[in-house]
């Protein structure tokens, strides 16, 4: 076991440097995700008791990462890279602590935190791409995004578990004479949070990293395949906006509290952490579609049982799809979107990041979607409703997702070839 683990280590140190470093950093910011995407859903659940609010903040949120986008292409003209994905990184931090620090959650409040929460997401997700673009290969992509998975996914299942245990631990006892209740331990979350996100930011600080030569990035008319590729961004960003929303509400209303959040992500973490790391080191680029097809078939699975059972244990199976589901999506997605990055740019001969703030506005329509969706449903028909049903609607439709990712590879090699 040591001999494969060092060899494993090797194969990491065999990496270009900029490469080790962006996964370094991505390894350490896989800490603060779940609490972005999982608690503060939950946080503003217990706090509102009302999942259609928990809709809106994300809305607000995917508004201010298309806002945020657009200022950072601007700002690369200027700013470099690595220095923007820090602020990101930061942002992501500084802007729970904020929202945690209210008083009371009205509906203007939790649009402001939410555009907050956006802007920080602006500034990572956008650079990360644009740096993961810059210090990988077609050929060692699947490494790259396996391994960031890998991470992840661990984390997925170490940091519900650790903040769930926190949070009961720490509400209904006094410590130090300070008597600590659930939003308390919530703000105990950020602080420890935020010291996490400096550390990645000193990690980042040993690459050394390029900003796109030509310097134009919004552009209307694109390839053809790049329209393509954007259908396949919007399918992604329909059933994104709900796998941030829908299971903090979902084990909040029918199963129980965060501890148990935490208990049930990590059932199935580990076993999928290992798949996605050995697929990321023995699949090749022409796999991806596999791999694609293999996580779209799971979460119709967890939906539709879901969606049946509308129960404890549903939820429970549900939650299990979902966590095997997001990174083998993943794994395959970004290999893919980056692939065709590659050729369309050499094609029309634009900055990378054009695309990059395009493929943002496809996830914004797809998440916009999704989630005016399930607003619509929970107040004109019920809540229950739309937990039953508008994620199997939207695991149907994430389903088209398979042959068109098949038809993008295909014209991808033609136009490379």
């Amino acid at each position: 076991m040591i001999e494969k683990l060092t060899n494993e280590f090797r194969v990491f140190r065999s990496q270009p440097h900029n490469m080790q470093v962006l996964l370094g950093v991505n390894m350490l910011y896989a800490l603060i995700l779940p609490v972005v995407e999982v608690f503060v859903g939950a946080y503003i659940m217990r706090n509102t008791n009302n999942p259609a609010m928990v809709a809106l903040y994300q809305l607000a949120m995917y508004v201010g990462i298309i806002l945020t986008s657009v200022f950072n292409g601007v700002l690369l003209k200027f700013i470099k890279v690595n220095i923007l994905y820090t602020i990101g990184i930061l942002l992501s931090a500084i802007s729970m602590v904020v929202m945690m620090s209210l008083s009371s959650l009205d509906l203007i409040q939790l649009c402001v935190a939410g555009c907050a929460m956006g802007a920080a997401s602006g500034f990572f997700w956008t650079n990360r791409y644009l740096l993961s673009l810059n210090v990988t290969e077609d050929d060692n992509r699947n490494y790259y995004f396996g391994l960031e998975s890998f991470a992840f996914t661990i984390a997925n299942i170490v940091v519900p578990l650790g903040v769930g245990s926190l949070i009961a631990g720490l509400s209904g006892h006094t410590i130090l004479g300070i008597e600590f209740d659930v939003n308390l331990s919530y703000r105990v979350v950020t602080i420890i949070t935020l010291c996490v996100a400096i550390i990645a930011c000193y990690v980042l600080s040993f690459g050394k990293f390029e900003n796109p030569h030509q310097k134009g990035f919004l552009y209307i008319k694109f390839h053809t395949l790049w329209y393509k590729m954007l259908s396949l961004a919007g399918l992604k960003g329909l059933v994104q906006g709900f796998l941030v929303t829908a299971p903090a509400i979902l084990i909040l209303k029918l199963v129980g509290n965060e501890g148990e959040l935490g208990v049930i992500q990590g059932v199935s973490g580990a076993i999928t952490a290992i798949l996605v790391y050995v697929l990321g080191r023995v699949t090749k680029p022409k796999h991806r579609t596999i791999v694609f097809g293999a996580g779209l078939t799971i979460f119709l699975i967890g939906s539709a049982v879901n969606g049946i059972m509308f129960s404890a244990t549903g939820v429970v199976i549900f939650v299990l799809c979902k966590v095997i589901f997001q990174p083998l999506h993943d794994l395959a997605y970004f290999p893919i979107m980056m692939r065709v990055i590659d050729v369309v740019s050499k094609i029309e001969k634009r900055n990378e990041y054009a695309y990059i703030l395009s493929h943002e506005f496809g996830l914004f329509i797809g998440r916009a979607s999704g989630l005016i969706l399930f607003i619509v449903l929970a107040f004109w028909v019920s809540e229950d409703f739309a937990l039953k049903y508008a994620l199997v609607i939207v695991a149907l439709i994430q389903m088209l997702s398979l042959p068109l990712s098949q038809h993008i590879t295909k014209e991808c090699n033609r136009l490379d070839a």
